[in-house]
């Protein structure tokens, strides 16, 4: 059992080099396809190319685990209202006509 799972650990590191190295491959060609033409920039070599992608990771996606996009406001009203009874949503409505001003007269308008 030991052994199965270090070689799934071995599989995962194998295939993380392989992908960083064809990142690095890939931004290393467009960058001295692009750059030099158009900034007059230098060339840079593989590894130049594999601390831009880590220094882009760090500055725009971090190191975190994935999670899921946060709800907002709406999506955790959307929850609260679905766990409400008939009861609550009436109070609810109610305690929203005074707050809401005109969006509470339209709504009760709709209603007669």
């Amino acid at each position: 059992m030991k052994g199965r799972w270090m070689f799934r650990g071995a599989r995962f590191v194998l295939f993380a080099l392989v992908v960083a190295a064809v990142l690095s491959f890939v931004v290393m060609s467009l960058w001295n396809w692009l750059m030099p033409a158009l900034f007059a920039s230098h060339r840079i070599s593989f590894w130049q190319a594999l601390g831009l992608l880590v220094l882009a990771k760090i500055l725009f996606g971090g190191f975190r685990g994935r999670h899921p996009p946060p709800m907002g406001w709406r999506g955790r009203m959307m929850e609260r209202w679905a766990r409400m009874t008939p009861e609550e949503r009436e109070k609810f409505q109610e305690g929203m006509k005074g707050r809401c001003g005109i969006f509470g007269a339209r709504a009760t308008e709709r209603k007669v």
